[in-house]
Parts: C-alpha cells; structure tokens; sequence
C-alpha cells in the first residue's frame, strides 16, 4: 500500500486520468492515494523521465492534432479537432472533436494508423469540454473554473441565479463556453438554506408590533433581509425576523417553494 505523502503546490505529479496515468501539476493540497482508486488521485510524483516522456507525447500529440485538422479540411468534414491527447504510458491516444451532425471519422482513424502505433479514440466533446481543454478567462479575470480545477461538471440551472439574486442578463450568466457558468453551482446550498427564513418575493407581510403591511419586493439572503413596499408607498428593508403573514391571505413563503422565485 502506498504511503501517505504530502505535495506541493506546483509540484509535477503523475495522475490516475480517466483513461490512464497522465502528468498533472499539484493545484491545491493533495495526498498520494493508493493505486486502483477513482481518476485524479496522485500515483507518484513525475520523474524527470516522466516529464521528458510527458513533453514529447505532448508534441506529439500536438503535431497528429493538425494533421486531422488538414485532413478533415481536405476531405470537406465538418469537423473540428479540439485536441489529441496521449496517456503516459503511450497507449492510448485520444482524440476530442466537435460536430454539427453525426459524421463519418474512419477516413481520419486510418490517417492516424500511418503515424500512431497506439490505440485510438475518437471522443465527441461540448462547450464546456472545450473551454476545459483550450482555457479562457473567466468574468472574474481568472482562468476558467473548468481548466483550472474542476474534475466534472456538475448541472447548473437558471434556478440556482434566481436564488442568489442575480440580474437574468444571459451575458452576465454565461461563461467562455456560452453556458450557465459553473460557479453558479458553488454557494447555491448556503443560499437555499438561507431562503428558507425569509419572505418570498411578491409575499405579503406585516411587521411586527408596528402594524405595517406590505409586498415583499426583493430579498437579501446573506444580509436575512427583505425589502418591502409597503401600502402606504414606502420602500424599506426590513430584517426577515420582524416579519410575519399579512392575515389577509397572503403569506410568507419558505421551504421548497419559497427559495427566491415567484409567485405563480
């Protein structure tokens, strides 16, 4: 069984990947893990015949990716070659593209069999994989979640920047790849935990021991705050605590249904 075995960060380091061991570089705190275990955990550490195997494979790689590239344009395929990739140990080459429509590869398979002894895989990729492999920059003006650090992509929905409040600007909500952005997944819990105190927007409430009542206009989760428009045309921000159902029929909302989104 391996030893446990702490690394640096920045540290070269030979990884489990999803298709065989690759050679990662240490991004935040990490333990060696014994082998056999899910797809990131550390191996080793990379020797320096691993990175010199590991640089030339990259080459390598690089020069088959456009070759493709001049083949599929060559033969007219509406295809776009994202990236070829090599494991360590040379025996596996993967090849990811981009397609419009179901198309054709055996022409390419056969152009990589002159020039590649290992096996290969063609696999389709979306937006989010490319931005994975090709990086960007992110609205933050850091490197994209998905190059840097993420391992999977987890769902991300229109729900989770209702419940954090934010404007539904599509620019503002998307990432490189043109998708709902990643990080919109990262605080969504604590948010959902934080709504289940607070008002629903568009609820009807009164405050305690003043008698004022009111329409909930906008919430401030992390703030346990609510704005209320009251029915003598007064706009206030008001603690979630001090509120309670206008008797009327309306109500405050929480819970499953009361996470931010509107009345329907």
């Amino acid at each position: 069984m391996m030893t446990e075995q702490a690394y640096a960060i920045g540290e070269r380091v030979v990884v489990q990947g999803k298709r065989g061991p690759e050679v990662a570089t240490v991004r935040g705190a990490a333990e060696a893990t014994p082998a056999g275990g899910r797809y990131g955990v550390i191996l080793q550490a990379a020797s320096e015949e691993d990175l010199s195997r590991w640089a030339d494979l990259t080459r390598e790689a690089e020069d088959l990716k456009w070759l493709l590239r001049a083949r599929a344009r060559a033969r007219g395929l509406p295809v776009k070659i994202v990236a070829a990739e090599y494991t360590l140990d040379a025996s596996l080459l993967t090849v990811s593209y981009s397609a419009e429509e179901r198309i054709e590869l055996s022409a390419l398979i056969q152009d990589l069999r002159a020039h590649t002894r290992a096996r290969v895989n063609f696999a389709a990729v979306g937006p989010r994989e490319q931005a994975m492999m090709l990086g960007a920059l992110g609205a933050c003006g850091r490197e994209n979640c998905s190059s840097h650090h993420l391992q999977e992509f987890a769902p991300v929905s229109i729900r989770m920047a209702r419940d954090q409040q934010l404007p539904l600007n599509p620019e503002k909500l998307s990432g490189p790849c043109g998708r709902l952005l990643c990080c919109l997944q990262f605080e969504h819990t604590q948010y959902v935990e934080l709504l289940k105190d607070i008002p629903r927007k568009n609820a009807k409430v009164c405050v305690e021991g003043s008698g004022a009542c009111g329409k909930v206009v906008k919430l401030h989760p992390l703030q346990g705050t609510v704005d209320v428009y009251t029915d003598q045309g007064l706009l206030t921000e008001i603690p979630a605590s001090e509120l309670r159902p206008q008797k009327d029929g309306g109500r405050s909302e929480g819970g499953k249904e009361g996470q931010g989104g509107p009345q329907r």
